[in-house]
């Protein structure tokens, strides 16, 4: 007989954690990330399950949820935890408590990612951990900021190589569960969300919040139910999907992210577009003003100018997003009747010539056009981004635009490794604890004995060997070597060795593979019997970018050989946890970029933070970082226009100063180990390098250059019912509306020849017909120009023109110039709109050149 087995009834029954009382601190302690650059926080998880800590990636709630309840119920009587967990809680609310004395402005910061830790995957590399390292230092020093973004359901990919170091995209989904975010619920209890429109239709995003110390971080979400299927994939991988999906990102971004802090109640009064991709902001923000305030569009932008700030990395125009009109047509073609203009109005603000159907519409144009200022992220990078949107101002040379530059930093306290910030904290004086204190403070350092200072620096290394040990170690993880060449790796990596660390994105430019030039001198160089070398590489090419996915593959086959084994090793799985360990412990930190293309670059800067020597050509940061004896660099300018000649050149000259200058300063030991001179080198770097390149002197810099003088320019703008704001639209379109009409009557210029003495002048006389325009609103200058090697045109002096009478529309300028200097000028004369309340002569790019 058989018997008849009814099948199971499955029931989902979801089973939550409940901390015994004496630990509720932790939960609360796990939903900010303040506790990810605060050692004191760490140890307490880590101290929970060490096991687990590791596991998890160092996720404080991945921890909470794995841990079973004895061990909590064990914690909750130990009084030696107990007491800890409370001097943490107790720094952790007097932290906090501080948020109610920020003051105005308050800021709006917009990124397409954030780095902020390891268990929060929505960033892919540099400009991540720069905003995500941004927004923690904004909480160190109470500055008034709220951020938004968007959260990634999949993030950037997770690295695997295989066998044959092909870069394989893994891409894991994250548990939102897990991560230090959490629903943003409304009065009633339901999750807050947001709606903007897609072609035919509408789509909604929910609203997340993460505490990043004081500092709120908003991120939108499609992939829920409320969306269709396409729509839900907008936000499962940052920077995935075709172009029209980046297209979509960047609307749920800019438009969303507004009506995401429009929802919350909050308006920021200075907003900061960080990179491109949040220009949509500016849209929104227009359309707010004409349809609530009732002003004008041009007005309107008067308004969002003043109070708009725009910063763009990107040192190649190729790199900056644009798109097509008829797609952006698809998913913006409301806005112009909401902001009671045609589409050639709205499409000038992203292309210079609106007309041109072909040209694409660019997030940078958009970005400049609605922003009061813009900078480059390093001195050299805001030149280059004079060159790049020079032909936004073509009545200028692209050294007099407006755009300037903040030097990008990294936050101390995340990436200075604990045993430096206790030796830190003792000699850099109380203030520095403040997070308002002089940078001088960080020559401290030379009050160290060189003993300590060599002792950490051993430590650190022992650690990262480690690290890579065990990573090496995980098949899985490190496929791209076999058993046996694991095995010798393990053997063959010492910490007693000088070690040189390369890690970063894997794009061409940044020419990773120029050390693998001449591999019989790498050779000599890394098995030398007494002064060995060795090398360690990380990083990730974009899924995209098959040519960085080479190199990766290339070092990955060098790193094979036998010679070179144990010697030069790729590590796979490049992230933050990864990152940190090897700017603490290597020696050496090597970057070749091709010059000018490095934007800032803020890894060598982290990795300076612990005593690590950085090592680069002259671009990006180090242009400004460079000090004789707290470095090495190769030149700045280029020898050959030929790349391949460059190239050459380039890995001749690394060779050399590591075999010339490095090597021998790191191994002229005293007989105890320890190099003088090495040590000499690692204070120079901490009190002179590091000490300029914190996200401390980046967003001091921001609040003095840019946001407090913005709030108060854009407090006046919008002062008794945005009275200046009217006024200066009006005063823009008058001067538009006259400007071709302006007529030279008379123009005299300098003599071709002249002869430089006291007492002899150049002079020069204007006479212009104004017709409708006031001879106070125009303003006359003479240019003196030279030409470079190059044939690029600098200016040596401008001489401003004074009004000598004005009658019935004629107006007579003139000027007497005494140049500083003899030699060859390129002269010209132009005529400018002129008016005090401009913030720069680009706010109305009106030139006639005479």
């Amino acid at each position: 007989m058989s018997i008849q087995n009814n099948p199971p009834s499955w029931k989902s029954v979801m089973v939550t954690r409940h901390l015994p009382k004496e630990l509720s601190g932790l939960e609360r302690l796990s939903k900010n990330l303040w506790w990810c650059w605060n050692d004191s926080a760490k140890t307490l998880y880590r101290k929970i399950d060490p096991d687990i800590w590791h596991k998890s990636g160092h996720n404080p709630r991945a921890v909470l949820d794995t841990v079973s309840i004895k061990r909590f119920e064990a914690l909750a009587k130990d009084s030696a935890f107990l007491s800890e967990l409370k001097a943490v809680m107790t720094d952790f609310d007097n932290y906090m408590a501080k948020k109610e004395e920020r003051k105005d402005p308050s800021i709006g910061y917009f990124c397409m990612e954030y780095g902020l830790d390891a268990s929060l995957k929505i960033y892919s590399g540099g400009l991540g951990i720069l905003a995500g390292d941004y927004l923690k230092e904004s909480s160190d020093m109470n500055v008034n900021m709220v951020a938004v973004g968007l959260l990634y359901r999949y993030g950037y990919f997770t690295q695997v190589l295989s066998a044959q170091g092909d870069q394989i995209s893994k891409y894991e989904p994250q548990d939102f569960l897990k991560i230090p975010g959490e629903p943003v619920l409304d009065a009633s209890g339901n999750w807050l969300t947001v709606s903007f429109n897609f072609p035919g239709r509408q789509v909604h995003a929910r609203i997340w919040k993460v505490s990043v110390g004081r500092t709120d971080l908003y991120l939108l979400d499609t992939d829920y139910e409320a969306n269709n299927p396409e729509d839900r994939q907008v936000t499962h991988q940052l920077y995935g999907g075709d172009w029209e999906n980046r297209l979509k990102q960047e609307v749920v971004l800019g438009i969303g992210g507004v009506r995401a802090l429009r929802a919350l109640g909050i308006k920021p009064q200075i907003y900061h577009c960080n990179e491109g991709h949040a220009a949509f902001i500016g849209l929104e923000r227009l359309r707010e003003y004409i349809q609530n305030d009732n002003l004008t569009f041009s007005e309107a932008l008067e308004v969002v100018r003043a109070s708009s700030l725009f910063t763009t990395h990107t040192p190649v125009p190729a790199g900056h997003d644009s798109f097509d009109e008829d797609m952006l047509g698809r998913y913006i073609g409301g806005y112009p009747e909401t902001m009671h203009i045609d589409w050639r109005t709205l499409m000038s603000l992203g292309k210079l010539d609106p007309d041109n159907k072909y040209e694409k519409f660019s997030m940078s144009i958009l970005a400049a056009n609605i922003s009061q200022n813009v900078n480059g992220v390093s001195m050299l990078h805001g030149k280059v981004s004079q060159d790049i949107f020079s032909n936004m101002y073509p009545g200028y040379l692209p050294e007099e635009l407006y755009i300037s530059y903040v030097t990008n930093g990294v936050h101390y306290p995340t990436w200075a490794a604990k045993e430096w910030q206790q030796i830190h904290e003792r000699v850099f004086g109380s203030a520095f604890k403040t997070h308002h204190y002089d940078k001088k403070c960080f020559e401290g350092i030379y009050d160290v004995s060189d003993e300590e200072i060599w002792s950490v620096r051993k430590q650190l290394k022992k650690d990262l060997v480690k690290a890579v040990v065990d990573r090496i170690s995980d098949p899985i993880a490190s496929s791209h070597y076999s058993p046996r060449q694991a095995i010798t790796i393990k053997r063959n990596l010492r910490d007693d060795v000088l070690t040189i660390g390369f890690a970063r994105r894997f794009a061409t430019y940044k020419r990773a593979t120029l050390l693998f030039s001449d591999l019989d001198r790498l050779d000599a160089i890394v098995n030398n019997p007494d002064r060995p070398v060795q090398f360690l590489f990380a990083g990730k090419a974009h899924p995209a970018d098959r040519a960085g996915q080479d190199l990766i593959r290339q070092i990955v086959e060098i790193s094979k050989q036998d010679r070179f084994l144990g010697k030069i090793i790729f590590v796979p799985g490049y992230d933050i946890n990864l990152a940190k360990r090897l700017v603490q412990g290597v020696d050496v930190w090597l970057n070749n970029p091709t010059r000018p293309q490095e934007a800032s670059g803020t890894s060598g800067e982290k990795a300076a933070m612990n005593g690590v020597m950085h090592f680069s050509v002259l671009d990006g940061w180090w242009v400004e970082g460079y000090r004789p004896g707290a470095g090495w660099a190769l030149p700045q300018e280029r020898t050959y226009d030929d790349q391949f000649y460059q190239n050459e050149l380039d890995s001749a000259t690394i060779y050399n100063i590591i075999e010339n200058d490095i090597v021998p300063a790191y191994y002229k030991s005293r007989g105890n180990g320890l190099s003088k001179e090495w040590v000499g080198y690692i204070k120079n770097t901490i009190a002179h390098v590091a000490s300029n390149f914190t996200t401390n002197r980046m967003l001091t810099d921001y609040v003095n250059q840019y946001y407090d003088p913005q709030f108060a320019r854009s407090s006046m703008i919008q002062a008794d019912d945005y009275a200046l704001a009217r006024r200066l639209a009006a005063w823009k379109q008058q001067m538009r509306e006259n400007w071709d009409n302006i007529k030279v009557v008379s123009y005299t210029q300098p003599a071709a020849s002249y002869s430089l003495e006291p007492g002899r002048n150049l002079t020069s006389e204007v006479v212009l017909d104004l017709g409708q325009i006031k001879p106070e609103d125009i303003g006359v200058e003479m240019l003196f120009t030279t030409y470079d090697a190059k044939g690029k045109l600098h200016i040596r002096e401008i001489c401003e023109f004074q009004l000598d009478e004005f009658n019935e529309g004629i107006a007579k300028y003139s000027a007497s110039i005494f140049p500083e200097r003899t030699g060859m000028y390129q002269v010209a004369t132009r005529v400018y709109p002129k008016n005090a309340l401009l913030p720069h002569k680009q706010d109305l790019p009106l030139v006639k050149w005479l």
